[in-house]
């Protein structure tokens, strides 16, 4: 059923949409039913299971039995940069947008992308935008701490691309040699890096908007970072993030180091010094987030007693992932190099 807003009969392209999915059975029946319930339908929804053994399959061929306009491919073991190649191999048409499952996007998500392709005919690619869920204190410190914030346009804010909402042609995809497909994560960077420097015409579309879940404890963020930080590295994006990281434990290291000469009660300077940069970062997150997540002074305060252990959690797992990538990428020592997915 349509909703108001953009109306099918508006739009110029038919668009295939493409997910990557494993182990998805808690979330992907909301997915398809808001992409069926789009004001602007898609054409054909194309999805590639990369293997999933908790139902996924079953949910997905029962939507397809209702005469829902679905396809699914199966494929093994299989990240998610390939399931979307796979995907895009197997559409229909031209135009193909882009979302992750785990992810619901606003009704009039599909019709708002589009709407910028039949504005303008020179437009390449599309990239809407997307909000975390937050239906919790630590969810909401969780996002501070380092979802992108917002930057306003003329439209509404945005925040940074992100694959999980985007429309483009197909030919963007087959001139930047589809996405990487043996990244657990990291891989769409790589290919949004690539459409970015292959000059193509891109244009945003605030109103584009979809809702993700962010992992509602310390341990579900601990093992997620852990995954994204060994990931980062075999991307060749260290410099992007844990280097900075790194440089600021080698100080803390350093003061240690001195602090032993000098004497047992001086090993105080160095934790001081720990938890003055994680004070110091958690300042700079509610500052950058202001306008999204505005508060008084004395919530900011009460924040603060998450977002300084969330950002050390996050210290953590960029470190053991870290170590995870020398053991078992750099020197083999431990399993293999291939990461299945879940």
């Amino acid at each position: 059923m349509n909703n108001s807003g953009s109306s099918p009969a508006s739009n110029s392209i038919a668009i295939s949409v493409v997910v990557p999915v494993r182990n998805e059975a808690d979330s992907i029946l909301q997915l398809i039913e808001a992409l069926l319930e789009q004001t602007l339908p898609p054409d054909e929804n194309v999805i590639t299971d990369g293997g999933s053994v908790d139902g996924t399959r079953e949910i997905i061929n029962q939507i397809i039995q209702r005469g829902a306009p679905v396809e699914l491919i199966l494929d093994e073991n299989s990240m998610p940069g390939r399931s979307r190649n796979l995907a895009v191999t197997n559409a229909k048409n031209d135009w193909i947008a882009f979302i992750d499952a785990g992810i619901k996007p606003v009704p009039d998500w599909l019709a708002a992308l589009a709407e910028k392709v039949n504005r303008d005919s020179s437009v390449d690619v599309v990239y809407g935008t997307y909000d975390p869920i937050i239906d919790s204190f630590f969810k909401e410190c969780a996002a501070i701490v380092y979802v992108s914030p917002v930057t306003m346009t003329d439209e509404g804010p945005v925040r940074p691309y992100s694959i999980a909402s985007a429309l483009m042609r197909r030919s963007v995809c087959e001139a930047v040699g589809g996405f990487p497909e043996n990244l657990r994560s990291a891989e769409d960077l790589l290919f949004m890096n690539q459409v970015t420097r292959a000059g193509f015409h891109i244009v945003r579309a605030p109103k584009a908007v979809v809702h993700w879940h962010i992992k509602p404890g310390f341990g579900g963020t601990f093992r997620r970072f852990v995954t994204y930080s060994r990931n980062n590295i075999r991307a060749g994006l260290f410099g992007d993030w844990q280097r900075r990281i790194f440089i600021y434990y080698l100080f803390i290291a350093a003061s240690a180091l001195t602090s032993m000469i000098l004497g047992p009660k001086s090993l105080i300077i160095p934790f001081l010094l720990w938890l003055l940069l994680l004070l110091a970062r958690g300042v700079t997150a509610l500052r950058r987030n202001r306008q999204s997540y505005p508060a008084s002074l004395a919530r900011n305060l009460i924040r603060m007693v998450l977002i300084v252990p969330i950002s050390a959690v996050l210290d953590a797992a960029s470190f053991v992932g870290s170590i995870s990538w020398l053991l078992r990428d750099k020197l083999g020592l431990i399993g293999g190099a291939h990461e299945s997915r879940g």
